[in-house]
């Protein structure tokens, strides 16, 4: 498990805010279950592992918040 700041990726970054609306929209049409949270129950090593990772690291953007 990963302590402290997360390393910054310039390509996932931009990936995630070039993700355009049709597209998600598209998908939450298709995909049932696409884009909620209520998913853990699925998955609930995942989710702990998540529940974890994101308490535990930071970014470099939280830092300049």
């Amino acid at each position: 498990m990963k302590y402290g700041m997360r390393t910054p990726s310039f390509k996932k970054s931009m990936a995630a805010r070039t993700t355009g609306k049709m597209k998600r929209s598209v998908k939450r049409a298709l995909i049932p279950g696409y884009g909620t949270r209520a998913r853990g129950w699925a998955h609930p090593k995942k989710k702990l592992y998540n529940k974890v990772y994101h308490r535990t690291t930071f970014s470099i953007m939280d830092l300049l918040k």
